[in-house]
């Protein structure tokens, strides 16, 4: 981890003098890749890969494809998040085949918040794109990016117009989560809008400063703001394989979206708590009247058992949405590292220079 921070302050040196040579516009900084550094890729794409072995051959092929249309250096860089399968092992041919390709193999499967993390942590490029592994973020969208980010924009969104290849229940929670995360949320969050996108050096070196622990990464690149674009496009289904995720999973990385961009689960258990409060203090109330005004007392065992497990289950779940609080105080304050890198794949540093400069 210490050398990728070494990487990033180098690229924040040879860009320190550079943003003054940039032409402004309203929109942002018009980028002349013409008078940016030539010591290194302009772009890089970030892969997170969890058991991906079945797609890869067809990602690259894709992929290689796609950025060798572009008219500048670039990497891929591919982080293996734990992987079982034989993902590391084509890979790491890969990082020691081409000089574009590097391998960040991390200890053991960290999550892909994490693993994007890595990615980011070790891209050289003045511009990165993150994108899936299973090619449902077509490589074909890359010139289109570029080309909006090259006119001044720091971020550029792809938003899914179309979720072809998913089920009608998942398409569903989906729908409904992006809009209550917006409309609960703290920052705006676009809807629709996966991991699929490009920033800028500047937006990355901003991501780079929140070092959180649990991270999720879609209200993380939201959080930072900066100038963006949003384009649509037609998600594709998977090209081979099962998606890693899970009922369970999606649950939990929802509620790590709702707890950490947002303090209203806390309001709404809060409002619970005084509609509850009220609420009996009104049946105490009518209670009380009906005995004294007609002179009959309530048969109190089964009202009070009913009034008694709402309460109860009023209090469990507001002791549940504190919780989750508590525990992401709890896990941030170990200060324990996000990822830990076991190898970083790829062909020596001489072969790459020379191998550039061949090109150039």
């Amino acid at each position: 981890m210490g050398r990728s921070k070494h990487r990033l302050r180098s690229a924040d040196d040879d860009l320190a003098g550079l943003l003054d040579e940039l032409s402004g516009s309203e929109e942002g900084f018009l980028v002349n890749l013409s008078r940016l550094p030539s010591n290194g890729p302009v772009l890089s794409v970030v892969i997170p890969v969890f058991n991906e072995k079945p797609v890869l051959p067809r990602l690259y092929e894709r992929l290689h494809k796609a950025l060798d249309s572009l008219d500048f250096q670039y990497e891929i860089v591919f982080v293996d998040d734990g992987s079982t399968d034989d993902s590391h092992r084509y890979l790491a041919g890969l990082a020691y085949t081409y000089p574009w390709v590097r391998l960040v193999k991390l200890s053991r499967n960290f999550g892909k918040e994490a693993a994007t993390t890595a990615g980011l942590d070790h891209a050289l490029g003045h511009a990165v794109i993150i994108m899936d592994a299973d090619l449902q973020d077509p490589p074909e969208l890359i010139p289109l990016m570029v080309e909006a980010w090259r006119s001044g924009m720091d971020i550029v969104l792809m938003r899914r117009r179309s979720r072809n290849g998913e089920g009608a229940l998942k398409r569903f929670c989906a729908y409904m989560f992006y809009r209550l995360l917006c409309r609960l949320s703290d920052v705006t969050i676009p809807k629709d809008v996966g991991d699929f996108r490009l920033m800028s050096r500047r937006a990355i070196d901003a991501l780079g400063r929140l070092r959180e622990r649990n991270r999720y990464m879609k209200g993380l690149f939201a959080w930072i703001g900066l100038p963006t674009k949003v384009i649509s496009f037609d998600r594709e289904p998977r090209a081979a394989g099962d998606s890693k995720w899970n009922f369970i999973g999606l649950m939990r990385l929802a509620m790590e979206g709702l707890t950490s961009f947002s303090v209203s689960p806390l309001r709404c258990v809060t409002f619970l708590g005084l509609l509850t409060a009220l609420g009996s203090a009104m049946y105490g109330a009518l209670i009380v009247a009906k005995t004294l005004v007609l002179g009959s007392d309530v048969s109190g065992y089964p009202s009070l058992m009913v009034v008694m497990t709402f309460i109860g289950g009023i209090q469990l779940l507001s002791i549940g949405v504190v919780g989750e609080y508590v525990g992401r105080i709890y896990l941030e304050s170990k200060q324990r590292p996000i990822y830990l890198v076991e190898e970083v794949c790829e062909l020596p540093r001489e072969e790459v220079r020379l191998a550039r400069s061949e090109e150039r």
